[in-house]
């Protein structure tokens, strides 16, 4: 009785907030609150994929030269392995699918399930693994996309449920809220920013989809924290805003490429602070400048202390490289520094990083 009641507490409460989100009915055909019609709205975009990889394994046997000398034991061996993982249809019309780097990485054969039990075997249109966001292209009719949310408006605290294909068991919806926003210094990707839930999300459950209940796409579920393997109610997401950026340059480039303006930089501590002789508390201390980068350029030091870019206060070293490696190439960033106890504006051009397509295109110009 204890937990059939609590449970309908958890849902009750989230029927009570759903006025502040709209559109989807919070109440089943007989009246009892639910989630079910949001449920039945976005689940046939969520997809469950299969992805099948030949895999080189050493021969542990070739190690030994008893083995080598009498067997003739090849040094390693091919095997064939399946992974499972899900993704997200975000255009109904061209069957493009989000879903995380690491789920089709390695793959020869990638195939996508979805709801109704149709098979697609789907083409790999580009994927970064710096944001660990790769997009899929499936050919298909009657095709469902879920709509995309605007993730800088995620509140802490805000109602959210997790889809995707935890095991492989098959199409699974958990719930929970988002316990905290801008998670970071995990070291699973190169640019991180993540929403974090509590919404159960285990293995399998990663490219699958994060909504709000207005039904709409507000991340990408791409990790949890898990000693035990399994889910221990902390789960990581990647922004909407963040995968939307790079499935947009992966559709109209084929590639992802990340910005650059050439600096090292590192938090401002309490202590550098007190040696800098600054009342700031937050904000991206410049430790290193590269001779000729488009901050040299523009006239950046060691020692200046980043505390805005375009208008945006910058709380920390990974604020800031996000907003850099994310920000459109070409485009003049207006970065505010302080720099001796003044503070001053000017304007950096975002270059490619070294060694991406561009910058060689640019370098035989």
């Amino acid at each position: 009785m204890t937990r059939t009641l609590s449970t309908w507490l958890l849902v009750a409460s989230i029927v009570a907030a759903a006025p502040a989100y709209a559109s989807f009915p919070m109440t089943n055909e007989f009246g009892t609150p639910s989630v079910a019609p949001l449920v039945k709205r976005v689940t046939p975009a969520v997809v469950n994929i299969a992805v099948h990889a030949q895999v080189q394994i050493n021969n542990p046997l070739f190690n030994d030269p008893l083995f080598r000398q009498f067997f003739r034991v090849p040094p390693s061996f091919t095997q064939e392995t399946q992974t499972v993982g899900s993704g997200v249809i975000v255009d109904a019309n061209k069957g493009y699918i989000l879903t995380n780097n690491h789920v089709v990485q390695n793959a020869d054969v990638i195939e996508v399930t979805l709801r109704d039990k149709r098979s697609f075997k789907a083409k790999l249109v580009g994927r970064d693994p710096s944001t660990d966001v790769a997009v899929l292209k499936i050919a298909g009719d009657s095709l469902t996309a879920i709509d995309m949310g605007d993730s800088d408006k995620v509140e802490v605290g805000d109602f959210v449920l997790a889809v995707g294909n935890p095991f492989g068991l098959g199409q699974t919806v958990t719930s929970g809220i988002v316990s905290a926003l801008g998670r970071s210094g995990l070291k699973i990707e190169g640019y991180e920013d993540f929403i974090q839930t509590d919404a159960s999300i285990n293995p399998g459950n990663s490219g699958g989809a994060l909504i709000d209940l207005n039904g709409r796409l507000i991340g990408i579920n791409t990790a949890i924290v898990a000693p035990s393997g399994g889910n221990v109610g902390v789960g990581f997401a990647i922004p909407i805003n963040m995968a939307r950026s790079i499935l947009n340059q992966i559709i109209k480039y084929g590639h992802v490429e990340h910005g650059y303006i050439g600096v090292a930089v590192q938090d401002l501590t309490p202590d550098i602070a007190v040696a800098l002789h600054t009342t700031r508390t937050q904000g991206a201390l410049i430790a290193n400048i590269e001779n000729g980068s488009p901050a040299d350029q523009a006239g950046l030091q060691p020692g200046d202390i980043i505390t805005a870019v375009d208008n945006v206060p910058i709380s920390s070293r990974t604020q800031f490289l996000n907003m850099i490696g994310m920000a459109r190439l070409r485009h003049d960033l207006a970065v505010t520094f302080e720099r001796g106890g003044n503070q001053s504006t000017i304007a950096i051009t975002v270059a490619p990083q070294p060694g991406s397509d561009t910058a060689e295109q640019n370098n035989q110009q």
